[in-house]
């Protein structure tokens, strides 16, 4: 099974309706920002200054991820590594989970439409939107949560996904849901407010202000 969290986020944000991520934009940030905490944890990524810092020269073996690597090697912030080749990193999560056998890709509707793409099996989706909803009804110490869980949680709720944080649930576990985004800044403070900006920076994106 697949375990690193560009492809836990975009699962969790995949719409069976819809044939796809339930918004495309937004996902491709959230899939950008999972992979950039992913590196934050396993220790390849830092922050010096408010730009962020590569450790290592090594190859993680994921493709995806060793693409953001390669992105935060030329010394950005957070928030320009999340809007960069979010789309490209979204393709190459889109591929990795087909190989794997969780994605099964379907012809376009029409000539010109682009590829579909659906969850070859329903439950592994709910069974991960469960996870993260254990996580947010839950009443144990938010330090004891998997890092992983805290993480998706964090992201699902900036990025608006309803099917796993809905309107009532962002007002009533407001606290739950600040506490699992502040342990971003034990991985780098930088990452954290640019989380914390999700919301502004998918508008910006929407509104054709997200680079590339």
């Amino acid at each position: 099974m697949i375990d690193d969290l560009a492809c836990l986020m975009y699962l969790l944000a995949h719409d069976d309706a819809a044939e796809g991520p339930y918004d495309c934009s937004r996902t491709e940030l959230l899939v950008r920002a999972a992979a950039l905490a992913d590196l934050a944890s396993r220790g390849r990524l830092g922050e010096a200054g408010g730009t962020v810092t590569v450790s290592g020269t090594e190859p993680t073996g994921d493709p995806v991820l060793d693409g953001v690597l390669r992105d935060a090697a030329d010394g950005h912030g957070w928030k320009h590594l999340m809007r960069r080749h979010r789309k490209q990193t979204m393709t190459q999560v889109e591929d990795r989970l087909t190989a794997a056998g969780l994605l099964a890709v379907k012809a376009p509707r029409t000539r010109f439409g682009t590829r579909r793409l659906t969850v070859s099996d329903r439950a592994v989706p709910a069974a991960l939107r469960a996870r993260v909803s254990a996580v947010l009804y839950g009443d144990g110490p938010v330090q004891e949560i998997p890092a992983a869980d805290g993480v998706l949680l964090a992201l699902a709720a900036a990025g608006g996904i309803r099917s796993v944080v809905s309107r009532q649930d962002q007002k009533t576990f407001r606290a739950r849901i600040d506490a699992c985004t502040g342990h971003l800044a034990a991985l780098a403070p930088g990452l954290e407010k640019a989380v914390r900006a999700l919301p502004t920076t998918m508008i910006a994106v929407q509104g054709g202000m997200g680079g590339s």
